[in-house]
């Protein structure tokens, strides 16, 4: 079945649309990271004199991995949208899911490094057992 030329147009146009929606998401996440490394930096080197490095060094950590995370999600977030509604080959398909299954494996270890803790223990329970 053959489609009309004006809804192939307006498919097309609604495609491309929906393409520059997708890498602005991406773009935004990128932002999302650069923003929460650079506010981090920021907020270590002004408070160097005033407070115990360790003590820096932890919470700079958690701060860039959550910005890294949250990145990280509108990453994800572009990549579907972009892969779901432009693209439908089985090869974009499978490469999308690959890079799910990447960023996925990135957030739970970042989020284990950064809450000290399995995603799923609760704050009660000790998730990651200590080096002995």
């Amino acid at each position: 079945m053959r489609l009309p030329p004006q809804l192939y147009k307006t498919m097309n146009e609604f495609k491309e649309i929906i393409t520059y929606v997708a890498y602005a998401i991406e773009a935004f996440g990128v932002l999302v990271i650069l923003i929460g490394c650079g506010a981090g930096t920021a907020k270590l080197l002004s408070q160097l004199k005033s407070r115990k490095m360790i003590e820096l060094y932890h919470e700079y950590r958690q701060l860039v991995g959550r910005s890294i995370l949250l990145g990280l999600e509108f990453l994800i977030a572009g990549d579907v949208i972009r892969t779901v509604i432009v693209s439908h080959t089985m090869t974009d398909v499978a490469a999308l899911a690959l890079m799910v299954l990447v960023r996925a494996f990135l957030s739970f270890t970042l989020t284990v490094e950064i809450e000290g803790k399995l995603p799923w223990a609760k704050d009660s329970e000790q998730g990651i057992p200590e080096k002995s």
